[in-house]
């Protein structure tokens, strides 16, 4: 399903999220509707934040994620390893998100094209630098903003295993199983794969 997307500085409310996205996956696997799924959260407090306010904040994006995601993508994210359900993620992230979408393939994978296993702070300034040149959103966020999405970045690539420590930067090779890669490249969204690194 294509989206028309914008830039977002979304992932600073809403990171990696991967068991509240678990737990939407397997709601759309019984056949509920997106709003039935969103009673079900707050009502049955699936997320299991303490906050009423964080699912709130947190519940557009995942709920944008879990439409990108088709039933072959949700079986394979309910079922399959964590490795598979991290991977669904990131690409999950990447659909819904232009700006982390473009930072995976202008930055990550050129990275891994040349063999380059470390990403520093200087690769995440030149790419927000260009990309503030290139969009007057970009350009109006605020600095804090802007160090926020940058740390937001970092959190993804290290939950989905693209980033080998927390506080470090050096890079690891996703390996993605095949039955996934096949799938995304069968629905159309190779360019996905390629921004992974693969």
């Amino acid at each position: 399903m294509a989206m028309d997307l914008e830039y977002s500085s979304s992932l600073n409310g809403a990171s990696f999220l991967l068991f509240e996205l678990k737990q939407v996956a397997k709601l759309k696997r019984m056949d509920l509707t997106s709003e039935e799924i969103r009673r079900r959260v707050i009502e049955e407090n699936l997320f299991q934040f303490e906050k009423k306010g964080r699912i709130n904040r947190t519940l557009p994006s995942i709920m944008r994620r879990l439409e990108v995601i088709d039933p072959v993508l949700a079986d394979l994210m309910v079922e399959g390893s964590i490795e598979i359900s991290k991977v669904i993620n990131l690409y999950a992230i990447m659909k819904t998100d232009l700006l982390f979408y473009e930072f995976m393939n202008e930055v990550i994978s050129e990275k891994f094209r040349h063999n380059d296993y470390l990403i520093e702070k200087k690769d995440m300034n030149v790419f927000f630098t260009a990309k503030a040149e290139q969009s007057e959103k970009v350009a109006s966020w605020s600095a804090i903003n802007t160090e926020k999405l940058k740390r937001a970045f970092m959190q993804v690539l290290y939950e989905s295993g693209l980033l080998k420590e927390r506080r470090g930067n050096e890079l690891n090779r996703l390996i993605i199983d095949q039955q996934l890669r096949e799938h995304l490249i069968h629905i159309g969204d190779a360019q996905y794969v390629h921004a992974m690194g693969e």
